[in-house]
């Protein structure tokens, strides 16, 4: 890789056309797939209590909060390497611009690893709330009924992002508009109720001592941190469609970053308004419960709203806004992940058959069903094997998704160092910030590879070494074999002659394959 700068006006991107449907999002529509991606209401949800459980008390909210910084640096970087190169391959192909083909090949492979785990969780949560909806609580506890819902779940939302990235995102709008509405009404229902006085003797007004962590043990503020970060995780999904976008250059990075704030606000409301009305207690609704700490929401649920005809149905909805939150990040996975196998066989990193594009739909026809089925296996497979390993599994995400923070943020750094002084813009945006950000995400995986080989970080250990820590290096390491396999038939990739020429518009500089 090198860089020259180019003395004369900037040019637009040169990207590989791929045959996807171009100028069919505007920027509303990726910041829309991007928000669902991160499942804000699951997310929250599942994570929330285990926060408190850690010893933050009120101060979970701080974390919360503090935890977003580090991931808006992240997004910096996103979008300066997208405003340089609207490629649906991003991670993958930026690494491989600042770093080299294998750097590139194994980035791609773990952001795919982080993709196949989810669709597990995913698919788990969409099978298990289904049934819940409709009553069956008794069924929502039977591994075999829920894996089979699940994987139809799966299939259905495999086959909406096949159809057409439009009808992809016409769904992901009516999702995501059911769970933030929810999310949104629980929570000033849940305030209306601690400053009108009715929420109980747990309530506690809102402070704003709840925002800054002072006062927290160093072991219980990463162990906070290790847990928050991650509820943020999906928004760069924005930017692997930013071939479909109307601006491809600037919309998907704007999206990115819009996405990122107001997922905070969102998890800010729905938290603090739970801490006001629940308080930290390890008994009844307290977020200190551990018997309700992995879905709070399902325990407040019923306290919010109240056993009334109206609170029934509020129930009820809250449980339909876990339910579309964990549909819509589904599909808004698939989606990223077919587009990032599609643009290495574009590029030669896969074999040509990944790169196969739907004549009319316009979308990834054989990566979309290779991510699909493979995902359905492993659900299989992990569902079979227990409850306990598959619940491992989703943990081992968070080491992956450090992994591919930290690539991404250090690509940015190295891609336009040349360009870092030439302005304070540039400065802050290309260098200063997201190699912060990438510094942290570094850290961050040291430390959980640290905590969850603990034998009792997770529910499995091998050899007693936790499960977690097991499965996601596992994972990763397995990319070394696959990626020397598949250089048969991508030599030309591997020997650094299959990337075109890109260019950076801003700044002048320009990224040479």
């Amino acid at each position: 890789m090198s860089e020259a700068v180019a003395p004369g006006p900037a040019t637009a991107p040169v990207v590989q056309a791929k045959g996807l449907r171009g100028g069919a999002l505007g920027m509303v529509s990726s910041m829309v797939i991007g928000m669902s991606s991160t499942a804000p209401a699951y997310s929250i949800a599942a994570t929330l209590g285990f926060i408190v459980l850690a010893g933050t008390g009120f101060k979970a909210a701080a974390f919360i909060l503090f935890s977003f910084v580090p991931v808006l640096f992240v997004a910096f970087a996103f979008r300066e390497l997208n405003a340089a190169e609207p490629d649906c391959g991003t991670n993958f192909t930026w690494a491989t611009r600042a770093f080299g083909s294998r750097a590139g090949w194994l980035t791609g492979w773990v952001v795919t690893v982080a993709q196949l785990l989810v669709m597990s969780s995913q698919s788990a949560l969409t099978g298990r709330y289904t049934l819940l909806l409709f009553g069956a609580d008794g069924l929502a506890g039977n591994r075999a009924v829920t894996t089979a819902i699940g994987g139809v779940w799966l299939l259905a939302l495999c086959w909406l992002c096949y159809r057409g990235i439009e009808v992809s995102a016409r769904v992901q709008w009516i999702l995501l508009g059911i769970e933030l509405a929810v999310l949104v009404v629980f929570s000033v229902v849940a305030l209306g109720r601690v400053y009108g006085g009715s929420a109980g003797a747990q309530a506690s007004l809102p402070q704003w001592s709840w925002l800054w962590p002072n006062g927290v043990s160093i072991g219980t503020a990463v162990s906070a941190v290790l847990l928050a970060v991650f509820i943020y995780w999906g928004w760069e999904s924005s930017l692997s469609v930013n071939e479909e976008s109307a601006d491809p250059r600037h919309a998907p990075g704007r999206a990115a970053v819009l996405s990122t704030v107001l997922l905070v606000l969102n998890y800010l409301l729905v938290t603090v308004a739970a801490l006001a009305f629940a308080g930290v207690g390890e008994d009844g609704i307290g977020l200190g419960n551990e018997a309700d700490s992995g879905d709070v929401l399902a325990g407040l649920g019923g306290a919010v709203f109240g056993s009334s005809g109206l609170g029934r149905v509020f129930g009820l909805l809250l449980i339909v806004s876990v339910l579309t939150s964990g549909a819509a990040t589904s599909q808004a996975t698939i989606m990223p992940a077919a587009r990032t196998t599609l643009s290495m066989a574009a590029h030669g990193a896969l074999p040509k058959v990944f790169g196969r594009v739907h004549p009319r739909y316009r979308t990834p026809t054989v990566s979309t069903w290779t991510f699909g089925l493979v995902s359905l296996a492993l659900f299989v497979l992990l569902a079979a094997w227990s409850d306990n390993v598959l619940s491992d599994s989703v943990d081992a995400v968070g080491l992956t998704i450090a992994i591919e923070y930290t690539m991404t943020a250090l690509a940015c750094v190295w891609v336009f160092r040349r360009t870092l002084f030439t302005s304070v813009r540039n400065f802050f945006l290309r260098g200063l910030l997201p190699l912060t950000g990438g510094l942290f995400f570094l850290a961050v995986l040291v430390l959980a590879v640290r905590e969850y080989a603990k034998p009792d970080a997770g529910e499995t250990t091998v050899f007693g070494i936790g499960g977690v820590a097991v499965i996601g290096v596992v994972s990763i390491v397995i990319g070394f074999p696959l990626m020397f396999a598949v250089r048969h038939w991508c030599r030309e990739f591997f020997a650094g002659r299959r990337l075109p020429r890109g260019s950076v518009p801003r700044g002048g500089d320009v990224i040479e394959a």
